[in-house]
């Protein structure tokens, strides 16, 4: 399968290159190493050391701060190579998306403090708590109240999917500091918390329950009693921090986009590959089109959503306005991925099911961008309101 097409103002050499050496780095962790993680829930700590050590998790921090100082086009294809390797980069994509709102709506004195250790690797911010139980995806209805006392705030409430809280140094924790008003959109803080002055001063104050999902993901709900974060670590200015969430929001559509693109081309090679090697009834499967066609259709599926990817992260880079197009970018890759993993177990047939082919974890992986971090039907609400113009439906 030939390469994708970069984006326009993107060097096809350099996104080679780092297409390279993202794979140069995958290959040291073969399938029965995710495998493993997988069957015993493990995080891939080794993997994401790797990783950061070579500084390909500090691809969006500016150089200023010890970081590479690339776009979001660059960052995705490194979500891309990882999945597209056989590997699950949910383990550290959120470090890609999460430290956007303290690179570009942080005081100086935070970003100087964080950044150049964040791209080192010495601390990991990897921690992005937004979602409760009773809001789900309407996020200006959450509870979790952050009142302000004396030079700090106290943050108290309950958040689910906050996904690697235990792995990380620090996290990004959305609360509510006033009461939500005609504009339900302010209210909201964006607060950067330090998580080891957490654990080492206070712990009875963050309780972390661990959450077993049906692929390996270390995601969390997480009770927060009265944790005390100092006002100075507010992101941007105070009941303004849901539109610097939304700002983040179109590169994780853009970088998970990216991820269920690897995925799929990563169905498509393994079964074609399988498909000119398995016989039956004394020929090759792939000769039949019954096999040839969904394959066919689901390639070209994930190589369209690949070139919205690109245009959405081609906007981001430059400045512009792109969330419809990473949203979009997410939702064709979603099911392109989708698509890819069912054609991919029809090909394996049984033995799709079985776990030393790793089909079966890569199809319980990739389900995963249909509902996440957007549900698809919310961006088909997205694009018929805010493209199209039709009345609002939610």
């Amino acid at each position: 399968m030939s390469e994708t097409t970069p984006g326009r103002g993107v060097g096809a050499g350099d996104l080679d290159g780092l297409r390279a050496r993202t794979r140069a780095l995958c290959a040291r962790f073969p399938d029965q190493y995710w495998r493993d993680t997988d069957r015993d829930r493990r995080y891939p700590q080794d993997f994401v050391d790797t990783l950061t050590a070579s500084g390909l998790l500090a691809v969006l921090i500016p150089t200023a701060y010890g970081g590479s100082g690339l776009g979001v086009t660059q960052a995705s294809v490194v979500m891309e190579e990882i999945n597209r390797s056989g590997g699950h980069s949910a383990a550290c994509h959120a470090q890609m998306y999460t430290m956007g709102a303290l690179l570009r709506h942080g005081s100086d004195e935070l970003k100087e403090r964080y950044l150049p250790r964040v791209a080192t690797g010495e601390l990991r911010l990897q921690a992005f708590s937004v979602t409760e139980p009773a809001a789900g995806s309407d996020t200006t209805s959450i509870a979790t109240a952050a009142t302000r006392a004396g030079d700090d705030y106290v943050i108290t409430g309950h958040k689910n999917w906050t996904s690697r809280i235990l792995e990380s140094d620090l996290a990004l924790v959305l609360a509510r500091t006033s009461d939500r008003g005609a504009d339900r959109t302010r209210g909201l803080t964006l607060f950067l918390v330090d998580l080891r002055q957490v654990r080492a001063e206070q712990p009875a104050t963050l309780e972390v329950v661990p959450v077993r999902t049906m692929f390996n993901y270390a995601t969390n709900q997480v009770f927060y009693r009265g944790m005390r974060v100092p006002a100075d670590h507010v992101i941007g200015e105070v009941d303004a921090g849901f539109r610097y969430v939304i700002d983040g929001w179109n590169a994780e559509r853009i970088l998970l986009a990216s991820e269920a693109i690897g995925d799929g081309y990563w169905f498509i090679q393994r079964a074609v590959a399988y498909a000119n090697e398995r016989e039956v009834f004394g020929r090759r499967i792939g000769a039949n089109q019954g096999v040839q066609f969904p394959l066919a259709d689901a390639y070209m599926k994930v190589r369209a959503a690949d070139l919205m990817r690109y245009e959405a992260a081609r906007l981001f880079d430059e400045g512009k306005p792109c969330g419809a197009e990473a949203n979009m970018a997410k939702h064709l890759a979603s099911e392109a991925s989708w698509a890819a993993g069912n054609a991919a177990l029809d090909t394996h047939g049984g033995n799709g099911f079985v776990d030393q082919y790793d089909i079966e974890r890569k199809f319980r992986e990739t389900r995963m961008y249909q509902i996440a971090p957007v549900n698809n039907n919310l961006i088909k609400a997205f694009v018929a309101t805010k493209v199209l113009g039709l009345p609002r439906s939610y």
